[in-house]
């Protein structure tokens, strides 16, 4: 179960550890050239339309950074943004504000571009009863970001990890000894360790499925790499006994018509693995 506690903690670990990577022993470049009482603003300039996130970020790495520091917000996280926007502005002391500058924009830029890429998803599917799902494919270290990303976007969270939930995929069932072993055994486990935990399970063909459905056990079907008929077979011989997501390869284009095939999720790595920052710039006002 992931808890608003784990997030808080797992940000805030984030922080810490990109501001002690980024400042060492401290921004000598600022402390070279800015006196140490120096005062100042700035502006979050957006150069890109897209979804706006990360402000809320941006105020915990301004409040870690230096408590001096205050943010005046103009726009919030989930807003559709465009070339020329003002974010917000930040006013304090200087050699703080270019102590954050970096982790600020880098957090956004990257958190802009997903919460930009999932919000196409759902208007793509917008209609359907489908979910857009992201997956574990993230940036080592900062998936928290990420995931909160997805979900600025309007996109929903897969598993966090290894922990919080059971996916058995090609290689569980296959090193399992195949469906039926796999989910018995899982199930056993998870009674054992008084655990309770959705199991997610992956399908690579139609008789798979059958094997499922018989044995039973599991809280969703994972349809993988199946095209539009075999999807729409495979929904209507699950027949709502189970929830059913499809993945592999669906992209942007492709989303709405597995969609429309009936399943309840869609999960696609490429919410998190393939996004290129959005142009966002932190400028100084005289």
């Amino acid at each position: 179960m992931i808890t608003n506690e784990y997030l808080d903690q797992e940000i805030d670990r984030i922080i810490t550890t990109a501001i002690k990577e980024d400042v060492g022993d401290g921004d000598h470049s600022a402390m070279a050239c800015i006196p140490q009482d120096a005062r100042g603003k700035a502006k979050l300039l957006v150069k890109e339309s897209g979804v706006l996130a990360g402000m809320e970020f941006a105020r915990r790495v301004f409040e870690k950074t230096d408590p001096e520091l205050k943010m005046q917000s103009l726009l919030k996280d989930g807003d559709a943004i465009r070339k020329g926007d003002i974010a917000f502005y930040i006013e304090g002391p200087s050699r703080a504000i270019l102590r954050a500058e970096r982790l600020v924009l880098n957090g956004m830029q990257r958190m802009s571009a997903i919460a930009t890429k999932t919000r196409a998803f759902v208007n793509q599917l917008e209609g359907t009863g489908a979910k857009i799902l992201d997956t574990r494919k993230t940036t080592p270290g900062i998936r928290v970001l990420e995931k909160w990303a997805v979900r600025i976007g309007g996109g929903k969270n897969h598993r966090f990890g290894l922990f919080d939930m059971i996916m058995l995929k090609d290689n569980h069932i296959d090193f399992s000894g195949g469906v039926k072993k796999a989910i018995e055994k899982t199930n056993r486990y998870l009674e054992a360790q008084s655990l309770n935990l959705e199991i997610v399970i992956e399908a690579r063909s139609m008789e798979e499925i059958k094997q499922i459905l018989e044995v039973g056990g599991v809280d969703r079907i994972l349809i993988d790499n199946f095209n539009f008929q075999e999807t729409k077979e495979a929904v209507k011989l699950i027949g709502g006994r189970f929830k059913t997501e499809s993945s592999g390869g669906i992209t942007l284009e492709t989303a709405r018509q597995y969609a429309e095939c009936g399943v309840d999720y869609i999960s696609s790595g490429s919410l998190t693995h393939s996004v290129h920052n959005l142009d966002l710039s932190l400028k100084a006002m005289e």
